[in-house]
């Protein structure tokens, strides 16, 4: 529980610490744009997550709903190379910014165009030294 406590602190300090900075980003020709719509849990597993520097930090693993139905929050594999350090997060959806590829289909779609049920990646406002340091889920 103190473990759901400090993840739960540290995800609403770096939320505020995201509203109070800008991303030190290179500019791209083709700049990812907000994703939203309905998004299917099976085809999150996999999601890129990357942090404000665009390092990527770790990928999507589970998807974790409560009794009631409600998405308590999603797993994110971090670290690690070939299954060796990595850990896994908890994080709620709020402390994650969605994004697409300029282009890509979203809810407002046409019929003559497939829709992908899942973003192109997320962005967690963390450094990797704060990535380290956050608890571990376990299932």
């Amino acid at each position: 529980m103190k473990a759901l406590i400090t993840t739960a602190t540290l995800l609403m300090l770096s939320t505020a610490a995201f509203a109070q900075t800008t991303a030190n980003t290179p500019s791209q020709a083709a700049a990812p744009i907000a994703a939203a719509g309905d998004w299917s849990a099976s085809k999150m597993s996999g999601v890129n997550v990357y942090n404000e520097a665009n390092d990527r930090i770790g990928e999507i693993s589970d998807v974790i709903i409560d009794s009631k139905g409600h998405v308590r929050g999603l797993v994110i594999e971090a670290g690690g190379f070939l299954g060796m350090g990595k850990h896994y997060l908890l994080v709620s959806m709020d402390s994650l910014k969605f994004a697409n590829k300029v282009g890509k289909t979203t809810a407002g779609q046409t019929s003559d165009t497939k829709r992908e049920w899942f973003p192109d990646r997320a962005v967690l406002n963390v450094t990797k030294d704060q990535l380290k340091a956050l608890p571990d889920f376990k299932y």
